[in-house]
């Protein structure tokens, strides 16, 4: 992999961090503190996404990963890789 590869996909990479804390924030309660304080609901829902492979994901939830993936595919193609 060559510099133009490696610093597009870490772009990429922050941009999809980023993209994840900034909605993880929303879903969110802030207590005074500044702590955050997430859902029980969403807890739950992440915990058994995170604790589940990927090909025993619902389909709507492997929609989500595959339009990751096509993103970094965009970047390759782009690049030439």
């Amino acid at each position: 992999m060559n510099d133009f590869v490696i610093e597009r996909l870490s772009g990429y990479a922050h941009s999809a961090w980023s993209g994840w804390m900034k909605y993880m924030f929303s879903k969110s309660m802030r207590g005074a503190n500044g702590s955050l304080i997430i859902p029980a609901p969403l807890v739950a829902r992440w915990e058994r996404q995170s604790q589940t492979s990927y090909s025993d994901l619902p389909e709507q939830e492997k929609a989500s990963d595959r339009a990751e993936a096509y993103r970094i595919i965009e970047i390759l193609d782009a690049s030439g890789a």
